[in-house]
């Protein structure tokens, strides 16, 4: 029997936490691709709203890869893709387009018509927003990727999932991810200096942990939660200030995820710190745990094992 070119056929749906940095999230990309990409893959699908680190998963997978809507406004022209197909000669082998911003100068059928035809040359396409040009190929990716609070990695067959449902999911999530990490700038703002300096990043669901390491932070947890509690009262405008910055209120931040935010402190929901230090002895990390959005369990001392729950 012939073997038919798909790989892990096991593997439907995995989820890890959405890293908020731009090197956490290279670094998900290398780990993904090592264990759920198979060089029969010809068609990636990747699904997120603006600001969810589409491109920067995609260049953790595909180190070296030029992406056609560069971060820095620097925009690919001709699109390789629709260039190779015009003299019918494709000299790439791996191909990226986004469809939500093609969509404005081509038109999706012509789209569409492109990703088939480099398929069938042999040749992998990367498709950023690909809930939109689905219905027109009448086909499904071989990886299917979404980025909300979570990323979810799954491998499609005939019966599901569909691009839309993935969507729908990561689009409804995503909100979390953004209050999250507002939320934990805020309390890196009002960390005491020596403290913010050897703090580093963990994850929780709808929420974050700052972790330090051999010792405990000296911080007062019911103080910490206070100021950052006013400043997301004082509803202070967030805007994106280069790649490693982001402006809350008058305070320019350092951040490596300056796009996942939410617009203004006031849209942080319902956030809150645990008013205790964790301790984990696996990695021998002191933490401090923050959430936001409804409470959803792991409110109290006494059940922190459920924070991951749904």
């Amino acid at each position: 029997m012939p073997y038919s070119g798909r790989m892990q056929n096991g593997h439907y749906y995995s989820v890890f936490f959405a890293p908020r940095g731009r090197d956490r999230m290279y670094d998900l990309g290398m780990q993904i691709a090592q264990m759920y990409l198979s060089p029969y893959d010809k068609l990636i699908g990747i699904i997120g709203e603006a600001g969810s680190g589409k491109s920067m998963l995609i260049k953790g997978m595909f180190p070296g890869l030029e992406l056609t809507n560069d971060d820095n406004g620097i925009n690919m022209r001709p699109l390789p893709i629709l260039d190779q197909c015009e003299d019918g000669y494709f000299r790439a082998h791996t191909y990226h387009l986004d469809i939500r911003f093609e969509s404005a100068f081509t038109q999706l059928g012509t789209l569409a018509d492109a990703i088939k035809k480099a398929i069938g040359n042999g040749k992998r396409v990367i498709v950023e927003h690909f809930e939109m040009i689905y219905p027109l190929l009448g086909f499904n990716a071989n990886l299917m990727i979404g980025l909300g609070d979570e990323v979810i990695i799954s491998r499609p067959t005939i019966f599901g999932p569909l691009p839309s449902e993935l969507h729908e999911r990561v689009a409804r999530s995503i909100v979390y991810r953004r209050m999250a990490h507002t939320a934990e700038d805020l309390c890196e703002i009002f960390l005491p200096p020596e403290e913010y300096e050897r703090c580093f990043h963990r994850d929780i669901k709808h929420g974050f942990l700052l972790a330090f390491e051999d010792r405990p932070p000296k911080v007062d947890l019911d103080e910490l939660e206070l100021k950052v509690s006013t400043a997301i009262a004082s509803d202070l405008p967030i805007s994106y200030v280069d790649d490693g910055h982001v402006r809350i209120g008058d305070i320019v931040h350092p951040c490596t995820g300056p796009r996942t935010h939410v617009s203004s402190t006031g849209k942080v929901d319902e956030f809150r710190l645990l008013h205790r230090i964790v301790y984990d002895p696996i990695e021998h990390h002191y933490l401090i745990a923050g959430r936001v959005g409804p409470g959803i369990g792991g409110e109290s001392i006494d059940d922190v094992n459920d924070f991951n729950l749904d």
